[in-house]
């Protein structure tokens, strides 16, 4: 057989038919990945349709940012999007070319652009290539010009006009995301997302205003704005504000575990730190130790934390076209330029420590929280130790965990971004799940019942607990997100009762423990089907009563009804359809008004009769599936 192989191998033809020369909006067609990451459906905040959005507004933050037009303007709606900034305007004389030519554009002089987000020439291209209409117009001294754009290919333009209106200015982006089959699918924008997206526009660039949807974002204080609207949790000291040419921090404490930052660059939001986060994580601890003069632990410092960092860098170096990683390592190319590390380092020794020396109650209650930490720590360090070998161990040959090959933590691979983990109930339900999974990005791990109620517990329990020790072991996260391994982390369980009980259990586990799993967008719950409706010649899987019957009513006359019960009903091979493409995943999210601690109490507390009242008063009985 292998030698078949090769010779059908050597037998290929490779000749010059093959070398293939493809325009700069096919090449982005054909390979839209190496472009805006993945596509996406718009279900996840990530999806390549919020990457287009991004992409446009970021030429006009540009503009903002080189004070050049104040208001920006964005509405989205039956799934095209329309952005109208007022800065100079693209130059007309070259407008097409900016919009359809790769590494054509004006942020490579950085005299008409300093410390800009986009510096490849690719974003607005990209928009344009993968859009089914595109159009762009621009307003300059006097004159205007608009062209048009059809999956990238131009089909109108209007030239250099007069314009009758002399004083406007700026420019005009209109697109509508290409629903072909390979590029955005049955997309849909969730609203959500985009104002999340608008938010962090608005605190970093303080002044800007951002209408969107007749919705307006705005921010005076930064950074400080970000912190307070939108923890979670209430901070112990007031939060430290910080600002200097070219950087801008934000700081507190919470009486959370776990570490949680927030890193910009040039006004992107770099989800996976880089360069700068990894120097302000340092710098705070190294000036925290000092300022107290202790033999502290900086794990001990660090713990709890909630801040935000955002430089200005000149030509950033980011490590993928989608810019959430910052790579550079100095603050620009010139000779002499000082590194981001030094620079961060510098400006944290010097300002936080004075902050300090100023505010002596904020220093007072971060000392007694940075003791609380280490009293902690101390307490559990044998537990820690033992729990720790026993994981190590038990990973070689763990029972509970079936891995997958490609993780999130590679340091290279087109697949990292899929790496995913389901958290399943019983052996029946992760029997079907291993067996119908992708075992190069899909990992299952186990559990043996319902989990323990981790609700008031301190975080020992992560180590006497057998399972959540395994399960941290496994995710990697003891030390933070930074080596995290699963992109995904998917809470697989049955739609009943129990079912939701262990869903909660599970939730609470990583709210209480290490919440910035969720606050990063980490955590998922896996959609499994109530019924399955099919006739002879097709199968519908419904997820609720609606569908059902509106597969019964596409399917009849009397259509096969079956009632999932659990997970362990549906076979491995109608389990690859349900998380395979088309799996449906609900993305747990927090947000300030959540109010977590209070909800953890009411859920997850010790019984009450309100809590009695409210499941027997909400307690709602299905209809057989058969009536």
């Amino acid at each position: 057989m292998a030698e078949n192989n090769q010779e059908e191998f050597i037998s290929a033809e490779y000749g010059d038919e093959n070398i293939r020369h493809l325009e700069d909006m096919e090449h982005i067609r054909l390979r839209p990945g190496m472009y805006i990451g993945k596509l996406g459906d718009g279900s996840h905040s990530d999806d390549g349709i919020y990457v287009l959005i991004k992409e446009t507004i970021d030429n006009s933050i540009d503009e903002f940012r080189m004070r050049e037009g104040k208001v920006i303007e964005l509405t989205v709606q039956d799934g095209k999007v329309r952005v109208r900034d007022y800065g100079r305007g693209i130059p007309l004389g070259k407008m097409v070319e900016a919009v359809s030519l790769l590494n054509t554009g004006a942020k490579y002089d950085s005299a008409a652009f300093k410390k800009s987000v986009g510096l490849n020439g690719v974003g607005t291209k990209a928009v344009n290539a993968l859009s089914w209409h595109f159009t762009v117009q621009a307003w300059r001294d006097g004159k205007t010009r608009r062209a048009e754009f059809k999956q990238g290919k131009l089909i109108s333009d209007t030239g250099i006009i007069d314009n009758t209106d002399n004083t406007a200015r700026g420019t005009l982006t209109e697109f509508e995301p290409d629903s072909s089959k390979g590029l955005f699918e049955n997309y849909q924008f969730r609203n959500e997302y985009i104002e999340t997206m608008m938010r962090n526009y608005a605190y970093l660039n303080t002044g800007l205003t951002i209408n969107y949807n007749g919705k307006k974002f705005h921010s005076k204080n930064g950074l400080f704005d970000l912190l307070n609207e939108t923890m979670t949790v209430d901070p112990l000291y007031p939060i430290i504000y910080l600002k200097g040419d070219d950087i801008e921090v934000a700081i507190t404490h919470t009486d959370q575990s776990g570490e949680e930052y927030h890193s910009f660059v040039n006004g992107q939001h770099t989800i996976q730190g880089g360069t700068h986060q990894a120097a302000f994580r340092e710098a705070i601890g190294r000036t925290v130790k000092e300022y107290y003069n202790k033999n502290q632990d900086l794990s001990d410092i660090r713990n709890g934390i909630v801040a935000a960092i955002a430089i200005n860098v000149e030509e950033p170096v980011f490590e993928s076209q989608t810019k959430t990683k910052l790579g550079s390592r100095d603050m620009s190319p010139q000779e002499g330029s000082i590194s981001v590390n030094k620079f961060v380092n510098d400006f944290i020794k010097k300002e936080l420590d004075n902050y300090l020396h100023k505010n002596p109650e904020t220093s007072d209650i971060l000392l007694k929280k940075i003791q609380d930490s280490e009293q902690e720590r101390k307490a559990i360090a044998g537990v820690t130790k033992v729990a720790r070998e026993r994981a190590k161990k038990v990973n070689l040959h763990n029972r509970k965990l079936r891995d997958c090959r490609i993780h999130y933590n590679d340091a290279k691979g087109d697949l990292r971004e899929e790496s995913s983990i389901f958290i399943t109930e019983g052996d029946s339900a992760s029997g079907s799940i291993t067996k119908s999974r992708d075992a190069n990005t899909q990992a299952v791990f186990s559990l043996r019942g319902k989990p323990l109620n981790s609700y008031g517990l301190t975080k020992k329990v992560v180590y006497e607990n057998e399972e959540f020790n395994l399960l941290q072991a496994a995710l990697n996260i003891e030390d933070g997100l930074d080596d995290l391994r699963y992109n995904k982390v998917i809470i697989a369980t049955d739609a009943d009762v129990d079912g939701m009980h262990i869903r909660l259990l599970m939730l609470t586990f990583f709210l209480q423990f290490f919440p910035d799993l969720i606050k990063k967008g980490h955590v998922y719950i896996l959609q499994t089907p109530l019924f399955r409706v099919k006739n002879k010649k097709e199968i519908r899987y419904c997820y609720t009563d609606e569908e059902r019957v509106s597969a019964i009513n596409d399917l009849g006359p009397k259509p096969e009804i079956t009632r999932f019960k659990g997970l362990g009903e549906i076979s491995p091979n109608e389990f690859r359809k349900l998380i395979g493409k088309d799996i449906r995943l609900d993305q747990v999210t927090l947000r300030k008004e959540d109010a977590v601690a209070d909800l953890l109490a009411y859920y997850m507390g010790k019984n009450s009769q309100e809590r009695q009242e409210f499941i027997i008063n909400n307690l709602t009985i299905e209809e057989d599936a058969a009536d």
